[in-house]
């Protein structure tokens, strides 16, 4: 019986065990899922297209289309007739009559009864208004037009603002990886320069001066991440997602680059398919509605109205009846306003002016967007060649530093050449990852300014 005991209390220790350790290994699966230490990873094409869904000033920006889209269903149900109910009920009182003045007076109920009351429904519909009502539906029309546009236009400046803060992140990330390259070597050159000063071969002034360099490598990096940190929180803003999520990103500065071949299309089309362009002539065909609904007070109106109702007592008979009656009617309303062609002819010819103003800055703009964009293209290739150029510079600045680097050891060269070579290795390094990231900003400014973004 105490043996049967003692291997119960054991296998019951046994189990209990095993489960604290699955419980605990799954655990700090889970924490190691919700901490994510390796961050989220993300792509610039990813990233361009969160934000242009889930940024706020984007879904604002959309709110307001569906709003004038509203705006646009109202003008077209406008046109539908307009049909009203009304009833009404009054108790008079006394009737009193004055004679001579107001020195005699007799009072006696309302005839035929001191009670009244209506009860009825009328309608209009408009048949021909000279336009208005067809001038009105076209500059809504043109409104949520321009509200599709404004909000496109928000969304592309939201992707351009994305693509830039992620550039930023790559190119931060690029510069720690190369700081701590640079780190690296600071450290072992620090520990070689102390060997050879111990062996009498160096002074102490180029052990203080190794040093100082790798204090000053240690404060760089402690910099970068500063900087990773912010350009990831503001990242985190325009994607709207919380600040603590950490943004990886998975492309580089040396991701492929579009041919300059490719965007020539872009260019030519800039004048026409630019954000800026389309809206402008949006607001153009909003004056022009304005101006057609302005010139429709000069023509004639005629609607078609009916009415019927139940009436109490009866009026239309003298002396008045203590009776209910109903009655209806149809016809036709025409109206014509003489005052209309001299009240609007100043109206109209300063909408005309407006309408030539509105397509002069349409014009303008026009050629301005094809300026920019033209700059923008001399730009981009200008800054390919930079990458170009930049990249010998890193190939000619290595092999620089291991010459030096093999003279100094030897003593054939002195620390102040070693440690210009070093940060021109590590300046030509940054001026390559400036302009490869440069050369897709562009790239995205181009495609933001002729209206493809």
């Amino acid at each position: 019986m105490l043996k049967c005991r003692y291997y119960s209390k054991n296998t019951f220790l046994t189990a209990v065990f095993v489960v604290f350790i699955i419980l605990t290994a799954h655990t700090q699966q889970l924490f190691a899922q919700v901490t994510g230490g390796s961050g989220f990873n993300l792509s610039l094409s990813e990233a361009v297209q969160f934000a242009k869904s889930q940024n706020k000033n984007v879904q604002a920006a959309r709110i307001e289309e569906s709003a004038t889209g509203e705006d646009r269903k109202d003008a077209y149900r406008a046109a539908l007739p307009t049909v009203n109910v009304s009833g009404s009920y009054q108790r008079f009182s006394d009737l009193t009559l004055f004679t001579e003045g107001l020195s005699h007076s007799t009072t006696g109920p309302r005839k035929p009864t001191p009670n009244a009351a209506a009860l009825g429904v009328d309608a209009l519909f408009n048949i021909y208004s000279g336009g208005r009502q067809r001038a009105f539906q076209k500059e809504q029309s043109s409104r949520l037009d321009l509200a599709k546009l404004n909000a496109d236009d928000q969304s592309g400046n939201i992707a351009l603002q994305t693509a830039g803060q992620y550039l930023d992140l790559v190119r931060l990330a690029d510069l720690r990886k190369y700081i701590q390259d640079q780190l690296k070597r600071a450290q072992t050159r620090l520990k070689n320069i102390n060997t050879l000063y111990k062996n009498q071969k160096v002074t102490k002034s180029d052990v203080l001066r190794a040093e100082v360099m790798l204090s000053n490598v240690e404060l760089s990096l402690q910099q970068t991440e500063n900087n990773i940190s912010i350009a990831n929180q503001r990242l985190d803003v325009m994607m709207n997602v919380p600040d603590s999520v950490r943004l990886n990103p998975t492309d580089s500065a040396a991701m492929p680059k579009p041919r300059p071949e490719s965007l020539l299309q872009l260019i030519e089309r800039a004048g026409i398919s630019s954000f800026s362009v389309r809206k402008a002539a949006e607001n153009v065909e909003i004056q022009r509605a304005r101006v057609s609904g302005i010139q429709s007070a000069n023509m004639p109106s005629l609607a078609f109205y009916t009415a019927y109702g139940l009436n109490y007592p009866n009026y239309l008979f003298f002396p008045s009846v203590n009776q209910a009656y109903a009655v209806g009617f149809v016809g036709l309303k025409a109206q014509y306003s003489i005052s209309s062609l001299y009240h609007n002819k100043s109206k109209i010819a300063a909408g005309k002016l407006r309408v030539r103003e509105l397509e002069l800055q349409q014009q303008a703009t026009a050629d301005n967007i094809t300026t920019d964009v033209k700059s923008y293209y001399i730009k981009y290739i200008e800054a390919l060649n930079r990458i170009s150029v930049n990249q010998r510079s890193v190939e000619q600045s290595q092999v620089n530093y291991r010459i030096v680097t093999a003279k100094y050891f030897n003593q054939l060269a002195l620390l102040t050449d070693l440690l210009d070579a070093d940060n021109l290795l590590q300046e030509s390094r940054f001026n390559l990852i400036k302009a490869q990231t440069d050369a897709l900003t562009i790239y995205y400014h181009l495609l933001y300014t002729s209206g493809n973004l």
